[in-house]
């Protein structure tokens, strides 16, 4: 811990705790570190009876659970690393779907699905195993159609869009299930193939002032702040998408060319922007006075130690949030406003500055020029000079 420059108060917590627990299994005879073994721990310490190392803890037991949770992981791992304790439980695969789930996981592999794609489509896969669990079905041979859209009733109050995304899966881990001979019927062919048209829905963008008041609310004085600054700036300046930002390395800055040049994850295609002037200084500064010592080879890293590179479902969406509210930014109930929307806000600037679409294209790294046009809905100017007059319509 001291050579990933942990805070000498952590490593004191974490000393302080370590030595209480070794003290405690010796008075106890136990002789190996279990998670049974932690818990009956910090139920001693604190008189929190824990079902496991997740959901949330008053302050008291998180001062003591979170040096023993680290020193399993890293009994099991052999690293230090940081991570945030999830709120639910853990998933734990029923017995009877265990071989063919673990066989769809060595299939994401094989297909190089994203880690956030294998993440989002594995949530709806243990909703699945646990509702099927849950009515009795002990294998998937015994799943039925019947069972199916009693599981999908379960989303009637969900957006359309999200309805989409859990039959896509269900068709996806469904024929798996079929190819693999783990059921003979070929339930997925009966799922409705549910079409989301991209153009109907409008992308939110931000107003100008609002922009501006967003990046002068960040401290800049702050090690924290120069980084956030510059992690804003290449989304507000360059529309660069988060996952391209958290896999930023500093073999992709040209200062001499004053160029940065990537491989998008979401497109595998690479691109190459310009590094203007306001972003170049906020990554000198965050670079030469913000950057935490650290091995990564990544651009942006955690404040926090181990200083390591983000996740790969970090979103920023925390930080956003926090900064919304100290610059007191207001946003319309019910709009979903991420960082992904700053990257439509620049969008729209760009044609309300006439840019061409296929400029407009370049820039974003869209695969294609239709789906650049999903943007033109924001240009509220451009489209009131397509406005028809329905007297000269009709005469």
């Amino acid at each position: 811990m001291a050579e990933r420059e942990y805070a000498i108060s952590t490593i004191k917590n974490h000393r302080g705790v370590l030595n209480s627990l070794l003290k405690f299994m010796k008075e106890k005879n136990i002789t190996k570190l279990t998670e049974e073994v932690g818990m009956d721990y910090i139920k001693c310490k604190t008189g929190t009876k824990l079902q496991g190392f997740w959901g949330s803890s008053d302050r008291k037991t998180g001062r003591v659970m979170k040096p023993v949770q680290n020193l399993l992981i890293f009994m099991e791992t052999g690293e230090l690393s940081f991570f945030i304790r999830s709120h639910i439980q853990p998933f734990i695969c029923p017995p009877g779907f265990e071989k063919e789930y673990k066989q769809f996981q060595q299939e994401y592999q094989e297909r190089n699905y994203a880690d956030a794609t294998i993440v989002c489509n594995n949530n709806i896969i243990h909703k699945l195993l646990t509702f099927l669990d849950e009515k009795g079905i002990s294998n998937s041979g015994k799943i039925t159609s019947v069972l199916i859209s009693k599981f999908l009733a379960n989303y009637e109050e969900s957006k359309p869009k999200y309805v989409a995304t859990v039959v896509y899966v269900l068709r996806n881990y469904l024929s798996f299930l079929k190819e693999a001979g783990f059921i003979k019927i070929d339930i997925a062919s009966s799922l409705p193939h549910i079409r989301i048209l991209r153009n109907a829905f409008i992308p939110y963008s931000w107003k100008t002032e609002d922009v501006k008041k967003l990046l002068s609310i960040i401290d800049r004085g702050d090690p924290k702040g120069k980084r956030d600054f510059a992690i804003l700036l290449l989304i507000v300046r360059l529309g660069l998408r988060v996952s391209d930002i958290r896999r930023m390395q500093l073999s992709n800055l040209n200062w001499s060319r004053k160029t940065i040049s990537i491989i998008m994850q979401k497109t595998c295609k690479a691109i190459e922007l310009p590094i203007l002037d306001d972003i170049g200084w906020a990554l000198i500064d965050y670079l030469k006075n913000g950057r935490p010592r650290t091995a990564s080879n990544r651009i942006f890293v955690r404040h926090r130690a181990p200083f390591d590179a983000f996740g790969e479902n970090e979103c920023f969406q925390r930080e956003l949030r926090r900064y919304m509210e100290a610059a007191g930014i207001n946003i319309p109930s019910g709009v979903i406003c991420g960082m992904h929307s700053l990257r439509s806000t620049l969008a729209k600037n760009m044609l309300e500055a006439k840019a061409p679409l296929s400029v407009i294209s370049e820039t974003l790294g869209h695969q294609s020029i239709n789906t650049t046009s999903i943007y033109i809905k924001i240009d509220i100017e451009g489209l009131r000079k397509c406005a028809l007059d329905p007297e000269e319509v009709f005469q």
